[in-house]
């Protein structure tokens, strides 16, 4: 599971001209499930976006995290942080999880992220989406569970 996450002061996603989710103050998560993801790297990707500490506290650094400013989450799955590109010039998105699984996956995501109490919007899943964000830094973080 590959995610971007951009914190941003506002942010929405579009369909055909309809906002379908909007965020203030928060983080944009583009979210892409790789074929084999399970229930562990689910749970620690939901872990560590909700625990990441990148905004700012009163002195200036980046020690609070999304909870502590009451922040809010916008979630786009993205199966395109899955493409390979070191052969050619065309992605290879063999990687990316199939898009049933995927979707699965993405609403535990969504889910979870609500249990924990945090605001969370989506995009729609399958669909061309416009997203517009205001990137607040610009911070932009990737992370990826094979990593962990």
């Amino acid at each position: 599971m590959k995610a971007c996450i951009q914190r941003v002061s506002s942010a929405r996603v579009r369909v055909a001209g309809e906002t379908v989710g909007e965020i203030g103050r928060g983080l944009l998560v583009l979210l892409g499930v790789a074929a084999g993801d399970g229930p562990a790297e689910l749970r620690w990707m939901v872990d560590k976006v909700l625990g990441l500490r990148i905004f700012d506290d009163g002195e200036g650094k980046m020690n609070l995290g999304l909870t502590d400013v009451g922040g809010e989450l916008l979630v786009v799955s993205q199966f395109t942080l899955l493409g390979d590109c070191r052969k050619g010039r065309r992605p290879s998105f063999i990687g990316a999880a199939p898009p049933e699984m995927a979707e699965r996956m993405y609403d535990e995501f969504v889910a979870a992220a609500r249990a924990a109490g945090v605001t969370t919007a989506t995009g729609r899943f399958r669909t061309n989406m416009e997203v517009e964000l205001v990137n607040d830094g610009p911070v932009t973080i990737l992370i990826d569970s094979a990593d962990r």
